[in-house]
């Protein structure tokens, strides 16, 4: 792939409307950036050129996160989880009159640290596939095993819950033809479940109709949500953006003066990212922890100093980054977002693994240069988010239902043609939404489903090269390697929430 030939028309202008789209989705409080990427997949199908899929899909996911820091820090209200750490120090330095100022700090820290994150993963992913090579079926079936593990502890609420939603995602990933012998599994006498369930229609599901199903339970028809009107106020764009091109050097100049704190933060995202189900909202939390812990003025956080506003959002950015090299290196994705990319790869024939690096450099290089430019991209696309926030919160939210239903309805009826896919998703959507209700995460239900074939596939693999013995899954350096690590994980997230428990038990 070459680096110019990314700058045709033909992948430019899918590139630039999937970050706009990105920017509309993460803006609007209540849509998600996972969200975002699972209604915009099913489009990037329909694209001639793969090259303009998978920009108009990465542009799409990098965007929709700093987005939603827009009506965090405007109006305290997160626009993506990834965003609630920006609530803090960025609306108290909105309200300060100092708005203009903390959304340039967040988008250039944005662009910023997804440019850590990009370089994390080109440096990385390269070493980490060669030592992956020296995998066996053994390997990957504990591989598998610990992202599923760790998803399922780290994804919020209860640990049982959690494993719960990740066994509902195996489950369905066994629906259909049994890999070995070819029997029917789970599929009741339907033809259309011999394939197995189709992921898109699902995603759609999970993160579309879910998230309308709880925009409509909370919506009270005739009365309208807040909505800035007057110049002064504080979520006005219009009294925040005069003098942009000053505050835009200020703003620089105040990232050059904490760029410890960016680098510390960016790279605690990139490790976050990369933990399967951790994601950038975490990322985001546990830089904002780290510069709370290491700046002398603990105290002052929360009301609007400036190193909560680099720490969180340099953070959040880089964790998109971070997801990606378990993605790409043994298909393990990251993160909710990375786990609907990667599932549109397998689609273009992208088989993400070690022999990805081996086999098609070319592919990988030109993934890179896409990731990389998009934090290039994101500074005006961002900017011009910020500057239309007024439009995207006077919607009223009829229309933005309106626009996700049909969003979703189009997504999954275009992928095969097919109304079974349609009650597929809206199926998906009632559970989803269920499981939002009973705090149930959604991501390792999502893992489960992109993580079951292989681990199946692994686990019978060993098996029959054993004949039927345990004890190569045990006996392998690697293998009990990724064990003990499953096994510690477990334990130190039951210690944490005995504590939680505890501390809260405490009058």
């Amino acid at each position: 792939m070459e680096l110019l030939d990314l700058f045709s028309w033909s992948i430019l202008i899918p590139w630039i409307l999937g970050m706009l789209f990105g920017v509309f989705v993460g803006a609007t409080p209540g849509l998600t950036a996972t969200m975002a990427v699972a209604l915009i997949v099913p489009f990037s199908y329909h694209l001639a050129d793969t090259r303009a899929s998978l920009a108009l899909i990465i542009g799409v996911s990098f965007t929709a996160i700093f987005a939603g820091d827009i009506p965090a820090t405007l109006l305290r209200i997160p626009g993506t989880p990834a965003s609630a750490a920006a609530t803090l120090d960025g609306h108290a330095m909105a309200k300060k009159g100092k708005g203009t100022l903390a959304l340039l700090i967040d988008l250039f820290c944005s662009s910023l640290g997804g440019i850590v994150g990009v370089a994390m993963l080109v440096f990385l992913a390269p070493q980490l596939a060669r030592f992956a090579l020296k995998f066996s079926s053994y390997e990957y079936f504990w591989l598998g095993t610990l992202g599923l593990g760790i998803s399922s502890m780290v994804s919020g609420g209860a640990i049982a819950l959690g494993w719960v939603s990740a066994i509902l995602g195996l489950t369905l990933s066994m629906v259909g033809m049994d890999i070995v012998s070819g029997a029917q599994r789970f599929t009741f006498g339907s033809t259309e479940l011999m394939n197995g369930i189709e992921f898109i229609p699902v995603m759609i599901g999970l993160f579309g109709i879910s998230e309308v199903l709880r925009l409509l339970s909370e919506w009270q028809p005739g009365v309208e949500e807040r909505q800035p009107s007057k110049p002064s106020e504080t979520a006005s764009p219009g009294s925040f953006f005069r003098n942009d091109f000053r505050e835009m050097f200020r703003a620089l100049n105040i990232i050059w003066k904490k760029k410890w704190n960016f680098l510390r933060s960016s790279l605690t995202g990139s490790l976050i990212g990369a933990l399967p189900g951790a994601g950038a909202d975490i990322a985001a939390w546990g830089a904002y922890g780290a510069a709370r812990k290491f700046s002398k003025k603990t105290e002052s956080f929360g009301t609007g100093v400036e190193d909560g506003v680099v720490a969180p959002t340099s953070a959040n950015n880089a964790a998109v980054g971070g997801a990606w090299i378990p993605a790409l290196v043994f298909g393990i994705p990251g993160d909710a977002v990375t786990a609907i990319v990667l599932g549109a790869f397998l689609v273009y024939d992208i088989r993400p693994g070690p022999m990805l690096f081996e086999q098609d450099q070319g592919q990988v290089q030109g993934l890179f240069w896409i990731a990389l430019i998009t934090q290039f991209f994101l500074i005006p696309c961002g900017y011009l988010g910020v500057k239309f926030f007024g439009w995207i919160l006077r919607a009223r939210k009829a229309l933005v239902i309106g626009a996700v239903i049909l969003f979703s309805i189009v997504g999954a009826y275009s992928l095969r043609n097919s109304l079974f896919d349609v009650w597929v998703m809206l199926i998906f959507g009632v559970i989803g939404r269920f499981m939002e209700i009973r705090k149930a995460p959604l991501a390792p239900m999502i893992l489960g489903l992109i993580l079951g074939p292989m681990i199946e596939e692994n686990l019978r693999t060993g098996l029959i090269k054993s004949s039927g013995s345990w004890a190569p899954f045990f006996q392998r350096p690697i293998s009990l390697f990724f064990v003990l690590i499953l096994g510690l994980t477990l334990v130190a997230t039951g210690i944490s929430k005995i504590r939680q428990l505890n501390a809260k038990s405490k009058p």
